[in-house]
């Protein structure tokens, strides 16, 4: 098995390719950096046909190279072209082919440097892939020993959650890194009343509570086997909004956050829900979202 990495013809995959790498050496997986060009649509014999797929071509190779540059060193890679319909379908394609565990991508060049900004290929796949995709945050590096120091569960005490938890094991055994669990609170400031305030304040601390409750629960159902302990630390960011729930609680510079696919979604593919959604685009951090199906091949044995 390996992990596949999406690198784009424009050449601005530096952050996927690093984050790749990470994983990689966290994994103990080797790399297959893939860029995906589109099939030909044409008759083969027409020659405007030939000469565009011979500048797709060109920019493929060209982009690989880059690719070539920007891999940290001590990693193990592949390098692949790949033609089909969408960069989407062309990904999920060789991480089939390849029995990939993780499909890595960027963010879009558009977005706030250090957070994930969705583009239209990552919104595709976070709603069809059969396998974890993990979104690098625009900007993200690496060094040539750099592995994942932690890794944080987004966490709501449901039974998807602890599934989603004894899957960290796919990054998290490999590299010695810690596990610890997150919960997010979002409390909007009710009306300027010292009681509606005081009442709102005190419904957060019993879900915080709740959720650490069923936390001691997932430790004692999960424990043998996995990383979970009773020391493993659990945390409930709170704010006024997702960004600022986030920011409440600490992270390291090579955590990775793990997300779970929405219940409403199908359990074989990724499905991110409104809530995941809001998660991803305010994380400080690569985040890794895993689909229902994954969690539970994982959690079964």
């Amino acid at each position: 098995m390996s992990i596949v990495v999406g690198y784009p013809a424009n050449r601005r995959g530096h952050a996927a390719i690093n984050l790749g790498a990470m994983l990689a050496r966290s994994t103990e997986r080797d790399l297959v950096v893939c860029t995906v060009v589109p099939a030909p649509w044409m008759p083969a014999n027409a020659r405007v046909d030939k000469e565009y797929r011979l500048r797709l071509e060109h920019l493929a190779e060209h982009a690989l190279e880059q690719a070539r540059a920007d891999l940290p060193a001590g990693v193990r890679a592949e390098f692949v072209v790949h033609r089909a319909r969408s960069a989407a379908s062309g990904l999920l394609e060789v991480a089939k082919r390849h029995q990939a565990r993780f499909v890595v991508i960027g963010s879009s060049t558009a977005g706030m440097f250090g957070h994930i900004t969705l583009s239209s290929v990552a919104d595709r796949l976070l709603h069809s892939s059969p396998v974890p995709v993990a979104l690098a945050t625009r900007g993200f590096r690496c060094t040539a020993e750099d592995r994942a120091t932690r890794v944080t569960v987004a966490y709501n005490g449901s039974q998807l959650a602890s599934q989603v938890v004894t899957a960290t094991r796919l990054v998290a055994s490999s590299a010695g890194a810690a596990v610890r669990l997150a919960a997010f609170a979002v409390q909007p400031d009710p009306p300027d009343t010292v009681l509606l305030r005081a009442e709102s304040e005190g419904i957060v601390d019993e879900w915080a509570a709740t959720i650490r409750s069923a936390a001691a629960r997932d430790f004692a159902a999960h424990q043998e086997g996995s990383l979970l302990t009773d020391g493993t630390e659990v945390v409930v960011g709170r704010g006024r909004n997702w960004g600022e729930a986030l920011e409440d609680i600490d992270w390291d510079e090579h955590e990775l956050l793990v997300v779970g696919s929405s219940r409403f979604g199908p359990a074989s593919r990724v499905f991110l829900g409104a809530r995941g959604s809001k998660i991803v685009r305010h994380s400080p951090v690569p985040v890794v979202v895993v689909p229902r199906a994954a969690a539970k091949e994982v959690d079964e044995p």
